[in-house]
């Protein structure tokens, strides 16, 4: 069952200069799976004009944060982005959602068999003329059965198709690494963007530079780390997402 934001809030959404009614929350409690896990979905309303991002944002968006402590019989999670829109305007890039978005979150129960009392927080960016923070809070339950939604299902549909093995060329720069990844790949459709994601923490990767020869595309980056030095990468974390056409596909760990 899909449940409105007002009825989920424990506060009201933190917001400097935001309006009340630019951006809204629902919740879809979703349905416990034959593995134990929890397929449930948030899903985020947005006024007319306004935007918020994917988990790589582009040139200065804000990523959505997810935090869940305070649930109970809830082991952890891990939230699924739709393919979000990809845009440029005046040179800056932009990759996110307008309108709504529904992100699909599996659960891990500490006991499969019982409902799990579900605390949780968003922070996400929102955008107009330019981005804010907001913090969404609220509480819901996940029931021991549940019941599937078809918005929750074509959700969890609309993710990045996978690819194939990618390889990787890293080598040290003054404050970072360069990262090389070269994949097979079918084109995904005209003027293809890659973005490139590392898993350490505050890292800031450059926009890549994409070429093609055939069926391979290989897409270069530069890495940074707060450092701002050569740091260990872990390959079997790197993730490639080829975007075009409304499409994206994305290989993850370097061979």
């Amino acid at each position: 069952m899909l449940v409105s934001f007002l009825s989920l809030l424990s506060n009201p959404v933190v917001a400097q200069a935001v309006p009340d009614n630019v951006v809204r929350l629902a919740f879809d409690s979703g349905w416990r799976e034959a593995d134990g896990t929890h397929v449930a979905g948030v899903t985020i309303k947005l006024a007319p004009g306004w935007k918020t991002y994917w988990r790589a944002p582009g040139d200065g968006g804000i990523p959505p944060r997810f935090n869940w402590s305070g649930s109970q019989n809830v082991n952890g999670a891990s939230v699924h982005f739709p393919v979000p829109d990809v845009s440029m305007s005046n040179g800056i890039r932009t990759i996110g959602y307008k309108t709504a978005v529904t992100f699909p979150i599996r659960f891990r129960m500490v006991d499969a068999s019982k409902p799990a009392q579900l605390r949780g927080e968003i922070e996400l960016g929102v955008c107009e003329e330019i981005c804010v923070p907001v913090t969404l809070k609220f509480q819901a339950v996940l029931p021991a059965q549940g019941t599937a939604s078809e918005h929750l299902r074509a959700s969890m549909a609309d993710v990045p198709e996978r690819g194939g093995a990618m390889t990787c060329d890293i080598s040290p720069i003054a404050d970072g690494l360069r990262l090389v990844a070269s994949a097979n790949l079918t084109a995904v459709g005209l003027d293809e963007v890659v973005v490139i994601e590392a898993s350490e923490a505050g890292v800031w990767v450059s926009n890549a530079i994409v070429s093609r020869q055939g069926g391979a595309i290989t897409a270069e980056v530069e890495m940074v780390p707060p450092s701002a030095q050569p740091f260990a990468l872990a390959r079997s974390d790197v993730r490639m997402t080829v975007f075009a056409g409304g499409r994206a596909v994305e290989m993850v760990g370097c061979e």
